[in-house]
C-alpha cells in the first residue's frame, strides 16, 4: 500500500522547530499500514529536515548557534546575494542537513525513539509556510 500527503507547515521564525505532532496529525496516526517506511521530504532549498532531541529545547538553540557559526552570512565569496544575506547560507545549511528523513512505521505509527523528533530547520529570517510531502509505503 502507498499513501502520499502534502502538508503545509505554518510559517516559523529562523531556527529549529519540532514538527513531529503536525506530521503525525496529517497522517491520521494510527495508520492502516502496520509495517513500513515514511519518507518525509521538504519542497524547499532554504529549509531542511532532520531528526534529533525532542525534549530539551536548548538542543535546538545549540543547533541554530552551531550552523550560524559554521555557515556565516555576508561572506565576500558568496555570489548568490540578491535575495538577502540569509539566503545563500540557507541553501548551504539545507544541503548539509538534507531535505528528507525516513522513519520506520510499526503498528501504524511512526517508530521514533523515545527522545527523537522531526525538526523543521528554518534557515531564512522570514521563510514563510513550508510544504512537506510524506510518502508512506508498507503493508
Amino acid at each position: 500500500m502507498w499513501l502520499q500527503k502534502e502538508i503545509s507547515l505554518k510559517p516559523r521564525s529562523r531556527g529549529f522547530h519540532l514538527v513531529t505532532d503536525e506530521i503525525r496529525a496529517a497522517l491520521d496516526e494510527p495508520m492502516q499500514i502496520k509495517t513500513g517506511v515514511a519518507h518525509v521530504f521538504i519542497q524547499h532549498t532554504s529549509a531542511s529536515l532532520t531528526l534529533n532531541e525532542n525534549a530539551d529545547p536548548t538542543v535546538r538553540a545549540d543547533f541554530e548557534s552551531f550552523f550560524n557559526h559554521a555557515v556565516p552570512e555576508n561572506e565576500p565569496y558568496y555570489q548568490h546575494t540578491f535575495e538577502g544575506s540569509d539566503d545563500m547560507p540557507a541553501h548551504l545549511k539545507g544541503s548539509l542537513l538534507g531535505f528528507s528523513v525516513q522513519i520506520p512505521i510499526t503498528n501504524g505509527r511512526l517508530n521514533l525513539g523515545t527522545w527523537q523528533g522531526i525538526y523543521l530547520c528554518e534557515h531564512r529570517n522570514r521563510g514563510g509556510s513550508r510544504r512537506v510531502v510524506v510518502t508512506v509505503h508498507g503493508e
